[in-house]
């Protein structure tokens, strides 16, 4: 566990510190995790469906012009980024502003995404998804065992998954395409266990970190598990509208 020590140097023990449990102070720091990746996965929704039904032309643009799908793309990996990068070094409020852009963008680019599939499977697979991580996760926060090693080959994974989808985009296959969308329903479920171990440990570590920043980052990198094993789940079920 010393390897997560003071990873984020979340202020200080407060004085009655020794009248609260450890256990508990976890779990509290677990809900604001889980409470803000919730929020986030809201605002997507919110912003996706919102633009389907009320901005309908702004989502056929987006879908039309590629420079702009792809510049929302690269907007999302600099907020990441960003969020990342600064987590020490911008305020709390910062951090959770550029989060929650991040999920507005996001759901920008879903309400194409979206547009594509029949509402009813993405219904399905949102509820199958849930039902995945919500396991994988209570899994990850459950097990004693050390998940280390597998998250180091799923994250030497993860990066392979990223070249293969960039092969497929310029040498398309459709067999080629569900294999890769069944590895990456693979890589994320087990991400999803060892991301949550990793932050319960983490918390752990600093349980006395009150000051949202371990939520914030925490609930981006839960909530990314989310939507990257919604989407590959989506290509596997997805049925395209009529």
């Amino acid at each position: 566990m010393n390897e997560y020590k003071n990873q984020y140097p979340y202020g200080g023990a407060p004085a009655s510190q020794n009248a609260i449990s450890l256990s508990e102070q976890v779990s509290k720091i677990m809900r604001g995790v889980y409470l803000k990746m919730f929020f986030a996965l809201l605002v997507t929704a919110l912003t996706a469906y919102g633009m389907m039904l009320i901005l309908p032309e702004v989502t056929s643009f987006i879908a039309t012009h590629r420079w702009v799908y792809w510049g929302l793309l690269i907007g999302e990996i600099g907020l990441v980024m960003a969020i990342s990068g600064g987590i020490n070094k911008f305020s709390v409020t910062t951090c959770s502003l550029l989060f929650y852009l991040y999920a507005i963008v996001n759901g920008a680019v879903f309400s194409v995404i979206l547009g594509i599939f029949d509402p009813i499977s993405v219904v399905k697979t949102f509820l199958l998804t849930a039902g995945t991580f919500g396991a994988m996760s209570v899994y990850g926060y459950t097990t004693h065992r050390d998940l280390s090693k597998i998250g180091s080959i799923l994250t030497m994974a993860l990066f392979g998954l990223i070249i293969c989808l960039v092969v497929n985009i310029f040498w398309y296959n459709s067999v080629f395409d569900i294999i890769v969308s069944f590895l990456g329903v693979i890589i994320f479920i087990g991400l999803t266990a060892w991301d949550t171990q990793k932050i319960k440990r983490i918390a752990e570590a600093n349980p006395y970190a009150t000051d949202g920043r371990l939520a914030t980052i925490g609930a981006l990198t839960l909530y990314l598990d989310f939507i990257n094993l919604f989407l590959y789940l989506l290509r596997i079920f997805g049925s395209s509208r009529n």
